[in-house]
């Protein structure tokens, strides 16, 4: 099985990639348009900040690529929001694979959300094996609403979308790579789908 991460300077590849191996496969790390669509699976990771993550995929010419996946695609944190139509940080379009907009918690709450919490409300076969009230580990100031979307909910202030599914895209506002075994599991069910 091919897997490809999508590289574009703005991602926490290491640990994807050693959780990955820890299951048994081996990742490239590429921007090369035919490798990524030569690949079985292909994980969207992604930490920092929107509108300069989001500059450097149009700068690639990835932003073109990505929506026009037919494998399945795993968005990761910042890699799911820029999946979204747009994100209030930074005023940024995305790819509009899922239609919602992301936004960012209010100041109630200690910005940003960091460390372990909840998902529930489980639909969807990358969550096959997954008790409902997992915890798994997040770090985001910015998060995307439930919506029809939702495949996977986490309360934070509100209850928002902590997972997102689209035909063969899947987003994720937590980390798998860095949520122990569950999170293993997560991954591992990405790559059998």
């Amino acid at each position: 099985m091919k897997i490809v991460i999508i590289n574009y300077g703005a991602g926490n590849i290491q640990s994807i990639m050693f959780a990955i191996e820890r299951l048994g496969f081996t990742a490239v790390l590429s921007n090369d348009w035919k490798e990524i669509k030569a690949a079985d699976k292909v994980i969207f990771p992604g930490v920092g900040e929107a509108s300069s993550a989001m500059k450097m995929l149009i700068d690639s010419g990835l932003d073109v690529l990505i929506p026009t996946l037919k494998q399945p695609v795993l968005g990761i944190c910042l890699g799911m929001q820029l999946m979204c139509n747009k994100s209030e940080e930074g005023n940024t379009a995305g790819l509009e694979i899922f239609d919602v907009d992301v936004v960012k918690f209010t100041s109630k709450v200690k910005v940003p959300q960091m460390g372990w919490n909840q998902i529930y409300n489980l639909k969807s076969d990358l969550f096959k094996g997954i008790a409902e009230k997992e915890y798994m580990y997040l770090v985001h100031s910015f998060y995307a609403p439930n919506c029809p979307d939702a495949i996977a909910t986490t309360n934070y202030e509100v209850e928002y979308a902590s997972a997102l599914k689209k035909n063969n895209f899947y987003g994720t506002q937590f980390h798998p790579e860095k949520s122990g075994d569950v999170g293993e599991q997560i991954l591992g069910n990405f790559l059998k789908l």
